[in-house]
Order: structure tokens, then C-alpha cells, then sequence
């Protein structure tokens, strides 16, 4: 049965006030429209989650989508501080949980093999471990040493964005590969966004770059250009001028709030964001066509 539904569709009916919400992607993949969606559907009292948080927590945060965030690196990424995001922290009003990457990762492997917590070695943060009590250390019973063990994250809805899928939710993805996979396997719901839907027989002909099966998945949602200003690799590049443009911006929160006005709530959508961009940043993060050699799987 086909889990094809739109973006508006799928944070409606499996985004609700309160949940814990993944939204993964590293570098690339990072599903910018569907927190866009969250803003504009009004959610309220999330617990974000991220390895890091980038430019898509900021703006969520600033539209007063979350009451926690838990995260490993905090910052704009090349550029500086979320400048929401710290403000808020230093402030009281975001609660928080932080960890390094190795931790943050940790805990959705957990999550994803069903197992309470995650040892780990020994990490160089050991100031995580003053600052965050569910970091914790327990006896190796095998050499007796200490192991670093992090608790099980199993977040309501982890929001995947790929390259391709089909309408089972099948999902393919290439390039830097991040914790998409260990996000997926231990939420609940899984949205996958994608590029492109995709037959059935184009998954199946190239097996092994399917990173999430569709019998996890909740709803798949056709968003190109979902990922913008971050990028999608082999379809388009990160916009750097726009991570160097929102530093500028979140010094002000008015400035935030008519940003959000005019390109979140002013927009209906992915589609119209992207054309809004104008033909000048689509000609700028446009990427030239380089494919891998083709795999013989062979015929039996």
C-alpha cells in the first residue's frame, strides 16, 4: 500500500505537541521544509534533537516550537553561535541536554537495538560528564575497567530526508551517510522526504544503497529541495551565502520574525520557497551531473 502522502499531510497527522522530534542529515540531507512545516503548523513544547543542531533548530526555536533541545555541537556551522538557540539557553526559557558526537550517536544505536543504554570509551569531554548526570560510568565486567555508558534515545518522530525512494518508503540514499539509518530504527514514526518517488524497480536495482526499509516508514513525502540551505548531494549545493546571511539576521529578533514571516508562514510551501529564491541562487547551487561507474549485481 502506498505511504505517499504531502509534507503538510505527515507532520499533521505524526508531529504532535510534546513529542521528541529527530530531524537527521549531516552536512547534507538536513530536512529544512519539514521544520519549516512544524513552524508553520504551529507546533508547540517539542524536544528537538540533533547531532547538530544547524541553522533548523535556530529557526525553530525562534518560532517557539521547542521547550528542550538535546545535542551534540552547537553552532552555525563555518560561521559562529546559533544566536537563538544560545540566547535562549543563556536566558533559562531551552532546556537542554548536550553530549559529544560519539554520545549523540551512541544513544540512537541504542535506541535503534531496542537496548537501554550504549557504553562507550572513554571520551576527551569529561566536563560532559559534570554537566550532564545522564552520562554515566558502570564497571566493564569483563577487564573491570570504567566504560562510559549513554541512555537509549527512541525519539517520537525521526524525519528523514533522501535522494530517492518509492512509495513503500524504501529508502536510497548516497553521499555523506550520517546517523539517518540509527535515527530512522529507533523512532516510532519515520517521515522520509525525498528528492524524488521513485518505481519500485529502480530501488530494487540498486539494493544496497537502500539505508532505510519502508516497513519502518510512516509517510513518504516528494520534496525536492527539501534540504535547502544545506544540500542535497548530486542535486544541489549548500548555500553558504545563506548560513553567512542568518548570522546577520538572528542578531535581531524582529529581523528573525519577519524572516519567518515572509518565507515560512508567507510561503505554502517547499515548492514555493524554492522559486522564491529566484533563478539567480538556483543557477548559483546548481551542481554538474558526475556518476558512479555502474555495478554488476547479476542475473540468476
Amino acid at each position: 500500500m502506498s505511504k505517499i502522502c504531502s509534507l503538510a499531510e505527515a507532520i499533521s497527522s505524526y508531529v504532535h505537541d510534546g513529542d521528541t522530534v529527530f530531524c537527521a542529515g549531516f552536512t547534507h540531507l538536513i530536512p529544512f521544509a519539514a521544520g519549516h512545516e512544524i513552524i508553520r503548523q504551529g507546533k508547540k513544547n517539542l524536544t528537538l534533537a540533533r547531532a547538530t543542531p544547524d541553522l533548523i533548530y535556530d529557526q525553530m526555536v525562534a518560532a517557539g516550537c521547542a521547550k528542550k533541545l538535546i545535542f551534540s555541537y552547537i553552532g552555525n556551522p563555518g560561521v559562529g553561535s546559533l544566536r537563538i538557540v544560545r540566547e535562549e539557553l543563556e536566558a533559562g526559557r531551552l532546556e537542554w541536554e548536550e553530549y559529544s558526537h560519539f554520545g549523540m550517536i551512541s544513544r540512537l544505536q541504542a535506541g535503534a537495538a531496542g537496548l537501554p543504554f550504549m557504553p562507550m570509551n572513554q571520551t576527551a569531554a569529561p566536563d560532559l560528564e559534570r554537566s550532564n548526570p545522564n552520562i554515566r560510568r558502570v564497571k566493564d565486567p569483563y577487564t573491570g575497567q570504567d566504560v562510559v555508558t549513554v541512555p537509549a534515545l527512541n525519539p517520537d518522530v525521526g524525519i528523514i530526508h533522501v535522494q530517492r525512494a518509492d512509495e513503500h518508503g524504501n529508502a536510497q540514499v548516497w553521499g555523506i551517510l550520517g546517523e539517518q539509518k540509527e535515527a530512522a530504527f529507533a523512532s516510532r514514526d519515520v517521515i522520509i522526504t525525498a528528492e524524488e518517488i521513485v518505481s519500485e524497480d529502480v530501488i530494487r536495482s540498486d539494493p544496497n544503497r537502500t539505508l532505510i526499509p519502508g516497513l519502518i516508514v510512516k509517510a513518504v513525502c516528494q520534496v525536492p529541495h527539501c534540504a535547502h540551505p544545506s544540500y542535497t548531494q548530486g542535486y544541489y549545493d549548500r548555500d553558504n551565502v545563506f548560513y553567512l546571511n542568518w548570522d546577520k539576521i538572528s542578531e535581531d529578533r524582529a529581523t528573525v520574525n519577519a524572516w519567518l514571516d515572509e518565507w515560512v508562514h508567507g510561503v505554502q510551501g517547499a515548492e514555493e520557497y524554492w522559486q522564491k529564491l529566484g533563478s539567480e541562487t538556483h543557477a548559483r547551487l546548481a551542481v554538474k551531473p558526475r556518476y558512479a561507474a555502474p555495478v554488476n549485481y547479476g542475473d540468476y
